[in-house]
């Protein structure tokens, strides 16, 4: 193979002015260019990976407050059922106090009932006593009509009792 000098001298002066050029004009803003979308991928990346961080504490937060909110419910529904047995027990003990009173009350009308009935039967008993006097003073009666006259004014006042 045979080499051409002239042709070489003339194809690398060409090549070296293309170079030249090129590099003036064209390198310096494709590498300026490849250099901003370089730049420009590395900050997506750091932008991400910032975001990343930051959505995992969020979520860490979130999960912490969720946490907290399930303690809160679960303190809320203890003291529900805490305040409810309370008003149950307090509901059953007025009860039992308004029945106790009730029936105290009950008693006491029964006793005044009976000391009224008591009452009545007294006055009948003088009031039968007084008759039965005044019969035996109109008339003078043998013991076995006395008794007669006894049994007689028992049935009475047994029958209203």
């Amino acid at each position: 193979m045979h080499i051409e000098w002239s042709t070489f001298w003339i194809q690398l002066i060409a090549f070296l002015i293309l170079y030249v050029l090129l590099s003036k004009f064209a390198f310096g803003p494709l590498f300026g260019m490849m250099e901003k979308r370089r730049q420009l991928v590395k900050d997506q990346i750091q932008t991400a990976e910032a975001s990343r961080k930051q959505a995992d504490q969020l979520l860490e937060e979130q999960k912490q407050a969720l946490q907290q909110m399930r303690k809160e419910a679960h303190d809320i529904i203890e003291q529900a059922k805490q305040t409810g047995s309370k008003q149950a027990d307090d509901i059953v003990r007025a009860a039992g106090a308004e029945a106790a009173r009730l029936k105290d009350e009950a008693l006491k009308d029964i006793e005044n009932e009976k000391n009224k009935a008591v009452a009545a039967l007294r006055s009948q008993v003088g009031a039968m006593s007084v008759l039965i006097a005044s019969k035996i003073i109109e008339k003078q009666i043998d013991e076995k009509s006395q008794e007669q006259l006894v049994e007689h004014y028992l049935k009475e006042v047994g029958g209203n009792v």
